[in-house]
């Protein structure tokens, strides 16, 4: 089946889909998923807004509108419901990206039905989380990658049981040094899947996993002529979608990891991926920010220019996965 007669066309961004993908909304970013697959919650824009949108039916519902903040770059589901943000408490129009540095970036609860503004968790915390779907432990990244369980005193969030689970010099080899990011706990397993990438060429990044209890390390992509980051896991823990530049091979023209697609990578160790989008084959745009939902049949993800900064968005897309198989199979019967 051909897939690359589907991305944006031209500069308005037009989309062109075929039919088991959607277009749920036309702005956001950073997409997450309800436990239940009735919602997704997605950042207005980075420094921005927090909403949750309902997919039977479209509706917005601002969520972070009742009082004033600086904006937020991340916003995760935690498991009983409320919303573990990202965000800094100051904000500079003139140089924003301070913002998201992990010096400045703190992790809040922001609890679901409540006129109350977000409580502090009182830790810092670079590029994204990680957040468990069944249990209230999450993980971040500083330098080093810490893990902690949020219980509530009073009605009033904190973190607890915090732990050091891995610094940059624990990494193996030739990744010894590199830097760190938190992505999944991987589900069935004791193993928090994580970003390892070069930190003098972001061209370079691995798939990584460490199970918490005996400290093993894996690399998963085990690719270090590209750039393979991991996104949303399967909740089967088997894959997990990435996001790659392994079509566009490491080149003296082309060593960036703007060039990007989604694929999805085996979790056995084989090092195994299959691309799943190609919006990348026309070198103008890119897919990023893959989740899947909890019951496995659908992907949300978002689509940008090349050029554009990290995390940046152009609406929320559901991919469903066996409409897709359902459609493939069929048109395979009748030829």
């Amino acid at each position: 089946m051909a897939y690359n007669n589907y991305y944006p066309q031209g500069g308005d961004k037009v989309m062109v889909l075929p039919p088991y993908v959607k277009q749920l909304t036309t702005f956001s970013q950073r997409a997450d998923w309800s436990q239940d697959g009735k919602h997704i919650l997605f950042l207005e824009k980075t420094f921005g807004d927090v909403y949750e949108v309902e997919i039977a039916t479209g509706k917005l519902i601002p969520l972070t509108h009742h009082y004033f903040h600086e904006g937020y770059v991340r916003a995760l589901y935690l498991s009983n419901g409320d919303i573990l943000l990202s965000g800094a408490k100051s904000f500079d129009s003139e140089n924003p990206w301070k913002s998201r540095k992990p010096e400045n970036a703190e992790l809040w609860v922001l609890k679901r039905n409540s006129i109350e503004p977000p409580h502090p968790l009182g830790v810092n915390c670079k590029e994204g989380p990680a957040v468990s779907r069944t249990e209230m432990s999450i993980a971040w990244t500083i330098d080093e990658i810490y893990t902690g369980k949020i219980s509530y005193l009073d009605g009033k969030p904190q973190l607890v049981e915090i732990d050091t689970v891995l610094t940059p010099s624990m990494l193996p080899g030739a990744l010894k040094g590199w830097r760190l990011e938190t992505q999944n706990f991987r589900p069935g397993t004791n193993e928090l899947i994580f970003n390892a990438h070069f930190p003098a060429i972001e061209y370079e990044a691995e798939v990584m996993g460490i199970d918490l209890i005996s400290k093993k390390l894996t690399n998963y992509s085990q690719r270090p002529d590209c750039y393979d980051e991991p996104e949303g896991i399967f909740p089967d823990g088997k894959s997990i979608l990435v996001e790659s530049t392994r079509h566009h091979p490491k080149r003296e023209d082309r060593t960036t990891w703007d060039y990007l697609d989604l694929y999805e990578l085996k979790l056995d160790g084989s090092g195994t991926m299959k691309r799943i989008t190609f919006f990348n084959d026309s070198l103008e745009y890119k897919a990023t920010n893959p989740v899947v939902s909890d019951d496995g049949r659908y992907m949300a993800f978002q689509y940008s220019s090349v050029g554009e900064t990290t995390g940046v968005g152009h609406g929320v897309l559901i991919w469903d996965f066996e409409e897709q198989q359902r459609l493939e199979q069929e048109k395979k019967q009748k030829q």
